[in-house]
């Protein structure tokens, strides 16, 4: 063997090798547990052995069939797992869906049946007819399905003008690279003079450096192909601590008058009563069956009834202002979204009330 083939074959025996590993890191080191993760784990570990099937048959012509028994099983979970990662990085999926385990484990089954009742050792011109032409065919039309679900992301690689996400650029990216290793392998195994059976393990090694490139200099690296990271999920409060928080809730609202920031955020009042803004969110909306928006408002509402009520040196922007309103129009339309009229018309109905009690003075 010479230097230059010597070279060849470390560059992919590593890359087969990383391979496992990376697949082993989206599995069991990622901190946070997406589903794409697990995904694109899975899809890397079932390349890595197909690969590494392709390397050692290609420098050792005498390796054992179970070998390449394995590194073909392999290849019918390449098309499933891709059609999955590109899915689920589309559309964030928290659980895998039935109908996706469903036919995993069928697929399972079906190539344990394969495996142990014509095995590639016992029935190689089988395989070579008829099944691995099946797990090339299967391949391909998942393929084609993955293309479907990653299609907006694919028309945006020839719109210059758009700038695209770094999760987009990643799911094309790998996508991309798969099509290609697809492609160079089927022109292998129908003998195409352009492409050597070597060439789908350079290229996936290729494509996994640049992926490990990017994990080392990257920090957000559990979110990187996600186009939308999923929303944490609040903890559910309970009854105790949802009376405690209402109460807390209540006072700081009434003794420290914090409705009349107009700046004021969801955020903000959280950390007031020391709770996180998703569970506060989920205390207004489950519990009081308003938004925050809302529930401010109500505050600021009665504020200025109050003032309105007691005291009519204040013009009506003044007063929406002193209660946290930032404009005119806003104070106008939940004033008589509370009130049913206008500031205007409630200020006079209170003027004509006072005027008719005795002793007043306007």
């Amino acid at each position: 063997m010479n230097i230059g083939k010597e070279l060849l074959f470390f560059f992919s025996a590593l890359g087969a090798f990383n391979g496992l590993a990376l697949g082993l890191y989206f599995f069991f080191f990622t901190k946070k547990k997406y589903l794409v993760n697990y995904l694109l784990g899975a899809l890397v570990f079932a390349l890595s052995l197909r690969i590494g099937k392709s390397v050692f048959l290609y420098f050792d012509g005498k390796l054992p069939k179970i070998y390449l028994q394995i590194g073909l099983s392999a290849c019918f979970f390449i098309g499933p797992f891709l059609y999955g990662f590109v899915s689920s990085a589309v559309k964030p999926v928290e659980k895998m869906p039935r109908r996706w385990s469903a036919g995993l484990l069928f697929l399972l089954a079906l190539i344990l049946v394969i495996d142990i009742g014509w095995p590639y050792s016992a029935n190689p011109a089988l395989w070579k007819t008829y099944i691995i032409r099946g797990i090339y065919f299967q391949w391909f039309v998942f393929i084609v399905a993955a293309g479907f679900v990653a299609r907006d992301i694919l028309q945006k690689l020839s719109a210059r003008s758009y700038q695209m996400k770094a999760s987009e650029v990643w799911i094309a990216v790998i996508y991309m690279a798969n099509v290609l290793i697809f492609f160079l392998y089927f022109s292998s195994m129908i003998d195409a003079p352009y492409a050597p059976y070597i060439s789908g393990s350079i290229a996936f090694s290729l494509v996994l450096y640049l992926i490990v490139a990017i994990i080392l200099y990257r920090n957000r690296t559990d979110e990187l192909f996600l186009i939308q990271a999923a929303r944490p999920v609040a903890r559910k409060l309970s009854e105790s601590d949802t009376r405690l928080w209402l109460a807390k809730l209540d006072k700081l609202m009434r003794e420290q008058s914090v409705y009349t920031n107009a700046d004021l955020k969801l955020g903000d009042l959280s950390k007031e009563i020391q709770i996180s803004a998703h569970q506060l969110s989920q205390l207004l909306n489950d519990e009081l069956g308003k938004n925050f928006t809302t529930y401010v408002n109500e505050f600021r509402i009665e504020e200025a009834c109050r003032i309105l009520s007691s005291d009519y040196r204040f013009t009506l922007e003044t007063v929406g202002y002193e209660v946290g309103f930032n404009s005119k129009s806003t104070f106008f339309v939940a004033f008589k979204k509370f009130k049913g009229v206008t500031p205007a018309v409630f200020q006079q109905q209170q003027t004509q009330t006072a005027l008719t009690k005795p002793g007043v003075n306007l």
